[in-house]
């Protein structure tokens, strides 16, 4: 992550809410689609939220407005852990999920101190993980686990792997051989939406028939039509997808198909079902479920909570002024081209290390 720390959390500050709304109200002149998602199975909240009556919009809608955080999610693992086979989720509670938390927040600091993601303390004083609420977060299937792939799935990545190595391009040669999030693009959906190191903040802005969330890391926004129709053709796609909103009761849920890049391995029909609840004062529910049966035998969805925090605008992401991570990839490849040159001139038949193409947080 050092690439981006100049761009990161104490850099600049520039609020652009009121550039978003102005683009919500230009997009309301324009017709839109949507279209009703499939059944999803979201997380529950607690029985003490039954209670809690979300405020509403001047026009009548759930207000979901606001600056929000998962930043207290960082290091929760997608799956449960092995210590917890048998368990549920909601049984890990209290101190022994404080203690957790606490375990959590230790390790993630020794990760990134050192001088290699940033100065010592750059952002580790902000670091408070110990309030997460959530010990893991796959809710279903009730095993806490992610389905097994589909024998089509198993064998889309065995042809892809196959042909990076066909290639002849190494992880480094270019630019071009990095991931979207190394180059500054993006880190599309889910991801831009799950916990890193820095830049867990999100913008959730509303007009009437629309929906817009403005993501720090990376600087991407999606705006959500709310209503009834089609999703655009299948040709049509994009790194964000073509997302539909509706509302059930109090319950934003939005699906987004049309998918430019796969998510986990994921096929060209990926669909992606989110629920967004306000369940608490400053705090909304997030849940995804993931359906694609060309990748898995079966849909499985995760959630975490999205806490408030209004002294916290969302930054400017000035990803590409600070992105010294790429171009030391690229030095320390042509280094490495150089060095196993000389290693082959002597006769070794060395081959350089792998250079992972994955930049941190696009597994999840």
């Amino acid at each position: 992550m050092s690439k981006h720390w100049l761009a990161s959390a104490e850099a600049r500050r520039v609020p652009v809410a009121l550039g978003v709304m102005v683009g919500l109200a230009a997009l309301a002149l324009a017709p839109v689609s949507a279209q009703t998602p499939a059944k999803t199975v979201a997380a529950k909240p607690a029985a003490s939220a039954k209670a809690y009556k979300a405020p509403r919009t001047p026009w009548g809608d759930p207000d979901l407005q606001g600056t929000y955080s998962n930043a207290f999610e960082n290091g929760t693992p997608m799956e449960r852990p092995q210590q917890f086979e048998g368990r549920r989720i909601e049984d890990v509670k209290g101190d022994e999920l404080l203690e957790i938390k606490k375990a959590a927040h230790e390790q993630a600091l020794i990760g990134v101190g050192g001088g290699l993601h940033a100065p010592d303390f750059f952002w580790q004083t902000y670091y408070e993980l110990e309030k997460g609420a959530q010990a893991w977060l796959v809710v279903d299937p009730p095993d806490g686990k992610i389905p097994t792939v589909t024998p089509e799935g198993r064998q889309r990545a065995v042809a892809r792997a196959e042909a990076r190595r066909n290639s002849g391009r190494g992880a480094a040669d270019s630019y071009e051989d990095r991931s979207l999030y190394d180059r500054c693009i993006t880190r599309g959906l889910p991801g831009s939406m799950m916990p890193a190191i820095y830049g867990s903040h999100y913008d959730i802005t509303q007009g009437p028939g629309y929906v817009a969330i403005r993501y720090e890391m990376i600087h991407e926004t999606r705006v959500i039509p709310l209503s009834a129709g089609p999703h655009v053709g299948t040709k049509i796609r994009t790194y964000m997808g073509d997302a539909r909103g509706h509302w059930e009761g109090d319950t934003l849920v939005v699906e987004t198909a049309n998918f430019k890049i796969p998510y986990q391995g994921s096929s060209e029909d990926l669909r992606l079902i989110e629920k967004f609840t306000r369940y608490a004062p400053g705090r909304v529910g997030w849940s995804v479920t993931v359906n694609d049966p060309k990748t898995w035998v079966r849909p499985w969805t995760f959630s975490m909570p999205l806490t408030m925090d209004a002294d916290a605008p969302v930054l400017e992401y000035g990803c590409h002024e600070g992105n010294y991570g790429l171009a030391n990839i690229l030095k320390g490849g042509r280094a490495d081209d150089k060095k196993y040159e000389e290693f082959r001139k002597l006769g070794f038949n060395i081959r350089p290390p792998e250079i992972s193409t994955a930049a941190e947080g696009e597994d999840r």
